[in-house]
């Protein structure tokens, strides 16, 4: 059945229990996982760098530091249960097509990732990344909710 699973993760508690599931789903079928976590490029909109509240090395220190928290705690999962794990920190602007991308190019068949189950303007304004996957990837998806 399936081979390589893909986890998303931003290290919230509902993709923390898509982890779980999709490390014991991995387990349960003998398969490998990857585990993945997307990070938002550094964004500067001012011209005076006065303005800017955090420096740039700041930014990407904090934000290395969550992404290996995150990948850790992951791995730490699938370590626990037996199951084979690499994982992977990316930073991309749209992140559904970074987990498309690495599921691609990491030979994943199927992705595991949670649904924030966002509803009326929320989902509207912000969107769901996992509604984009859903959409966009040509492999299965399991949305864990």
């Amino acid at each position: 059945m399936y081979k390589h699973i893909l986890i998303p993760t931003d290290g919230s508690t509902l993709a923390g229990q898509a982890v779980q599931h999709g490390v014991e789903l991995a387990k349960a079928i003998g398969a490998s996982v990857t585990v993945l976590t997307v990070t938002a490029p550094l964004h500067i909109y001012s011209a005076e760098v006065a303005l800017i509240e955090e420096p740039p090395a700041d930014f990407q220190a904090r934000v290395a530091e969550h992404a290996e928290h995150v990948l850790g705690e992951a791995a730490a999962k699938a370590k626990a249960v037996g199951v084979a794990v690499d994982t992977v920190k990316v930073e991309a602007e749209r992140p559904y097509e970074a987990i498309i991308a690495a599921a691609s190019e990491k030979g994943a068949d199927l992705i595991v990732m949670a649904s924030h189950g966002r509803t009326g303007v929320a989902a509207l304004v912000i969107g769901s990344e996992t509604q984009k996957v859903l959409t966009h990837c040509k492999i299965p998806v399991l949305v864990h909710r």
